[in-house]
């Protein structure tokens, strides 16, 4: 079994210690940069005087682009269902006859 690692993350300018498995680190320090860059963007182009907020957009974002996926997923699965329901249908077709 994997040991477990400490590591500080930093968002919004606090730290946060986390202790982890060492697999995950590489995630979460991505997912902690893009968090920075996405609050520092929010600060540039609104007004924004409180963390609280900009924190809660970044969520939302965060948020809105997994469902996002998973929409997308679903729609591309359907499709993929769809077709491959036609080239049985021509398989069964073409077997029979």
């Amino acid at each position: 079994m994997e040991d477990k690692l400490k590591i500080k993350i930093s968002i919004a300018d606090r730290v946060y210690p986390l202790t982890i498995q060492p697999s995950q680190e590489e995630g979460l320090r991505k997912a902690a940069k893009k968090i920075e860059a996405m609050i520092k963007q929010f600060e540039q182009n609104y007004a924004v005087r409180d963390k609280q907020d900009v924190l809660a957009m970044c969520a939302l974002q965060f948020a809105a682009q997994t469902e996002q996926k998973n929409i997308d997923k679903s729609s591309e699965m359907i499709e993929a269902e769809d077709k491959l329901k036609e080239l049985n249908d021509l398989l069964q077709e073409h077997l029979s006859s």
